[in-house]
């Protein structure tokens, strides 16, 4: 075994290649790890990471402690419930009755829409979308869903049925996906937004018709609010609005995956807000609970009722006084250190920033994104501005090697995803333009 170095508790600390075959055999060869040289992270604090040589790197990636690495509040919050009472949901504890009735209040529908009144906690955003399915599927009595071609939901096998399937795919079961709607690469090139629109939606008619001929009938669109995994495009405007309407004529629920972005990620508390649409469902996960698993899945009582009814669901980790104590202490930091104004204030100036780039770097196609989850678009610099996903990651491994993490999403992987703790403030962007401007320098010289 070869050793780096020596820990502050004298226990050695071994090379990554050691480490990294050691995971190969626990984990089984595939189990993915971020940049071409993995990092070895050992601790966390506020919006930085620090690896086993103490080299500090500031975190521009991790929405999970959506609150800040190592959150004081949220941790005294966890360890005073935790050494209290925490115990499967079957009993009656009123904490994690206040959380749900506080989480519910978040929401506000416009007048005549759907109201969100009752909670069902799961541990996942897996979990919490397989509620919301199967929830949309017994209210209407029909299977069908319909998502996006270049979504991702989760890992379970319902849910992992949804992702990147392709337009079309699935064509002869229960699932059908349409394109994602965007303003750089449209659907109709050259049509104006208004007509945009229009051949967007046809597309989801066109998926709702399929599902009803092939007989599974049509249960419901489910839809991250910002299209996150799609790459954060532009949406052509008014079109979820008319989307949920089309849903809704046609007899089927809209679900919000709000997973990525919910809790403040956009400069709202919830995506659909920026979006301009009301959901019937809506699905939270990763930030809520700063780093414990927790999620949930809210809609109107008669949803929620009918599902229990229906299932008889039962979660033994959700619905605990130990999720309820953490995402309690999550909400009071959000609302107690204004992270929803900071995300809007600080988003906007990182965006700003980044779009000012565009005219100096030639590999910058387009830079998106709702208050701190932002996308750069890396393209070649030919006429079709092609997807650069091999240019992109360089991109990020540099960073890295430069201190400050990131990676790539969108739907041809060279989207640069930044999505910082909601405590990342304006400081940290003048930290990390440099880096930025360097490697950039690097890519397109």
């Amino acid at each position: 075994m070869v050793l780096l170095r020596v820990d502050a508790n004298e226990r050695p600390i071994m090379s990554l290649a050691t480490l990294a075959a050691r995971r190969d055999q626990a984990f089984g060869a595939g189990a993915p790890l971020f940049y071409n040289a993995p990092l070895h992270i050992v601790r966390g604090e506020g919006v930085y990471l620090f690896d086993a040589d103490g080299r500090r790197y500031l975190d521009m990636y991790n929405n999970v402690p959506c609150v800040g690495h190592a959150n004081p509040h949220v941790v005294e919050a966890m360890a005073r419930q935790q050494g209290t009472l925490n115990v499967h949901s079957r009993y009656l504890h009123e904490g994690i009755v206040a959380f749900a009735e506080r989480l519910s209040a978040l929401h506000h529908a416009p007048d005549g829409g759907p109201t969100i009144e009752s909670i069902v906690f799961s541990c996942s955003g897996t979990e919490a979308n397989e509620v919301a399915l199967r929830m949309a599927r017994l209210a209407t009595g029909k299977t069908g869903i319909v998502c996006t071609n270049a979504t991702y939901h989760g890992n379970s096998e319902a849910i992992g049925k949804l992702t990147r399937i392709g337009v079309g795919g699935n064509a002869a079961g229960d699932v059908r996906a349409i394109p994602f709607p965007e303003m750089l690469r449209p659907l109709v090139p050259g049509a104006s937004e208004a007509e945009l629109v229009e051949a967007y939606l046809d597309r989801l008619r066109g998926a709702i018709r399929s599902l009803e001929e092939h007989g599974t009938g049509f249960a419901g669109l489910i839809v991250c609010s910002i299209f996150a995994n799609e790459g954060l495009p532009d949406v052509p405007h008014g079109f979820m609005t008319r989307a949920a309407e089309v849903v809704r004529a046609a007899g089927g629920l809209v679900i919000a995956d709000e997973v990525q972005a919910g809790y403040c990620r956009g400069g709202r508390w919830w995506g659909y807000e920026i979006t301009g649409f009301t959901p019937d469902i809506v699905v939270t996960g990763k930030p809520m609970g700063n780093g414990l698993p927790l999620a949930a899945t809210a809609a109107s009582r008669k949803l929620v009722e009918g599902f229990r009814t229906a299932t008889r669901y039962f979660n033994t980790f959700a619905s605990s006084p130990l999720q309820a104590a953490v995402g309690m202490a999550v909400l009071d930091v959000i609302e107690r250190e204004a992270l929803r104004e900071n995300a809007a204030t600080v988003g906007a100036a990182l965006k700003s920033a980044l779009a000012e780039r565009k005219a100096r770097f030639a590999t910058i196609a387009d830079v998106r994104g709702h208050g701190l989850f932002v996308g750069v678009e890396i393209t070649k610099t030919d006429a079709a501005r092609t997807p650069d996903p091999d240019k992109a990651i360089e991109i990020i491994n540099r960073l890295k090697d430069k201190g400050c993490l990131t990676s790539n999403a969108g739907a041809y992987r060279n989207v640069v995803k930044i999505r910082p703790p909601l405590v990342f403030a304006l400081r940290h962007v003048e930290e990390f333009l440099p880096a930025f401007d360097a490697t950039m320098a690097e890519i397109d010289g």
